[in-house]
């Protein structure tokens, strides 16, 4: 073969969209956000929820359905903020100044507000 380098694996391009790696990075840090919550949770025992959990035959379907909706939930937000945040980068740098709202001046014949 008069070309040897390997086609790249698909996995390793991903990786290097900046898009991407921001959102995998974001849902990292919401799943690690509700893997602890449901650990607190767990842990503290509010109402006796981990005892209604255990008391079950499946604890597991239990525990694996809170699970998924936290990670859901957290990975989500996590990500949206995320997203939402990235735009405003170039534009915190120049202090307060175009985050706030400004009043804008009435037209002649037309009334104030």
């Amino acid at each position: 073969m008069p070309n040897d380098e390997r086609p790249e694996p698909r996995r390793i391009a991903l990786l290097r969209m900046p898009l991407f790696r921001l959102l995998a990075i974001n849902l990292a840090i919401g799943a690690c956000a509700a893997t602890l919550l449901v650990g607190g949770l767990l842990l503290l025992n509010p109402g006796h929820l981990r005892e209604l959990i255990f008391a079950d035959r499946a604890p597991g379907v239990a525990i694996f359905l809170l699970l998924g909706s936290f990670l859901i939930t957290f990975g989500s937000t996590a990500m949206g903020s995320a997203i939402m945040a990235h735009g405003r980068k170039g534009h915190d740098e120049g202090g307060d100044r175009g985050s706030r709202l400004r009043p804008i001046a009435a037209r002649p014949g037309q009334p104030h507000r």
